[in-house]
């Protein structure tokens, strides 16, 4: 392990060295936005693709998670699920990760939405080796990662958090310290746990008004001034051509891909399992995007609609 006190380095800049790991949908714009705020950046990502499009922006690239972290004070990860997050800072024996070899002081931010015992398990490690780990997962899409619009949600300790703050304030418009490690993906996976179930709710509600001959605009303007008003209706319609510029209304394209829906349901099926708490209609939810995501995963997760109606696909 490198003993070395990160904030001893002779590279004293205003701007700390980042290492960027994961340049997906998400990471890559969320780099990119770093960039043009002036950060030095060093990316890692599987795909030769990615790390050639932030090298053109001005990123070096590096040929492995410890060689991007080299010389690094903060590192973030935007990565698929928990057992890369895993992977990467503790490695295959649990011990041999990148965070064996980040010098002491180093602030991790993972904005991966993972199980919060997953977290919990890369926070404990760090912190033993002195490293401030921060779980820090986003909403908002990848048009707010694209505009540097997203919210932060965030679980570690104050002082890490206070230190990360800045630089998440380059990729995001809120940020919120929800608590311990943990609780950024506790409040993560509730928050689209609830949006799963208003999407699927209301592709049903419309789908019952316009089965009885009711225009599908038309129902949505009523119930948007109803009690049934909710996100999906306001800005986020799942019915084509009610409402310009969303997934609904180009063949249900871009957007929220059901099939990571699909993986943030079960993310809250088992910290609810693991905590005893009911969720029917959580599960309910769960079951829904279950079914829907073997034949249309890489579709904006509003297409549940085409549950009710098969023909919005076409």
């Amino acid at each position: 392990m490198n003993t070395k006190d990160v904030n001893a380095t002779d590279n004293d800049t205003t701007k700390p060295n980042i290492a960027f790991i994961g340049l997906g949908n998400m990471g890559a714009p969320m780099a990119e936005n770093l960039l043009k705020a002036g950060y030095p950046l060093s990316v890692y990502d599987l795909s030769a693709e990615a790390t050639e499009r932030l090298q053109q922006a001005g990123a070096s690239v590096a040929d492995s998670p410890k060689d991007a972290a080299r010389h690094a004070q903060v590192v973030i990860s935007m990565l698929p699920a928990g057992k890369h997050v895993h992977s990467v800072y503790l490695g295959e024996g649990g011990s041999d990760g990148l965070l064996a070899e980040l010098a002491k002081g180093t602030l991790v931010i993972d904005s991966s939405t993972i199980a919060a015992a997953d977290a919990r398990t890369v926070a404990e490690a760090a912190s033993k080796l002195g490293i401030d780990f921060l779980d820090a997962p986003v909403s908002g899409g990848t048009g707010g990662a694209i505009a540097g619009t997203l919210t932060f949600i965030v679980g570690g300790e104050d002082t890490a958090f206070a230190k990360a703050e800045p630089i998440l304030a380059v990729m995001g418009k809120n940020i919120f310290h929800a608590g311990e490690h943990g609780a950024g993906q506790v409040a993560k996976i509730c928050n689209n746990m609830l949006l799963g179930i208003l999407m699927a709710g209301t592709a049903e509600a419309i789908n019952l008004g316009v089965k009885n001959g009711l225009d599908p605009k038309v129902l949505s303007d009523i119930m948007l001034q109803s009690s049934g008003r909710n996100w999906t209706l306001e800005v986020y319609n799942p019915y084509p051509q009610v409402m310009e510029n969303v997934p609904s209304s180009n063949g249900y394209q871009g957007g929220f891909m059901s099939k990571l829906m699909q993986k943030d349901l079960n993310l809250a099926m088992q910290t609810a399992e693991d905590t005893q708490v009911e969720t029917p209609m959580g599960a309910k939810a769960t079951e829904l995007y279950e079914a829907h995501a073997i034949d249309n995963g890489d579709k904006d997760f509003s297409s549940i609609m085409a549950r009710h109606d098969s023909s919005v696909l076409t």
